[in-house]
């Protein structure tokens, strides 16, 4: 059965690496955003078992992604991939619900670690 992932970051270059990361083992439906609009609107159309959110981006940020996902009943679990890894930022999307702040250039095992721990592997 495939996973439904939703990678939101506005770097294409990024977005290339985090898809290529995952783990060869699993089948991934794969949904791109440039941008936490972009983010919300593919959210709010289906439904997601994944969501790798990058913080920084233009508009509507990797925070505003996670307020938005605060009062929903089928949240994806959100694994936040960022360079910015202040540990008040840290803080604050743990609270806001993400399973794991992982640092930019993400490393290829430990997001399996994090999907291992999951559920995922």
């Amino acid at each position: 059965m495939s996973i439904s992932v939703l990678v939101a970051d506005d770097s294409k270059l990024s977005r290339r690496s985090v898809i290529r990361s995952l783990p060869e083992e699993l089948d991934y439906d794969i949904t791109e955003a440039t941008n936490g609009q972009e983010a919300i609107d593919s959210l709010s159309q289906q439904g997601f078992a994944l969501l790798l959110l990058d913080l920084t981006m233009p508009g509507v940020d990797g925070v505003g992604v996670l307020e938005y996902l605060q009062d929903k009943q089928d949240k994806p679990n959100v694994i936040v991939i960022s360079a910015d890894f202040q540990p008040e930022k840290q803080k604050i999307v743990m609270s806001l619900g993400a399973k794991r702040f992982l640092r930019k250039p993400l490393d290829k095992e430990e997001l399996a670690m994090t999907l291992f721990e999951l559920g995922y592997l």
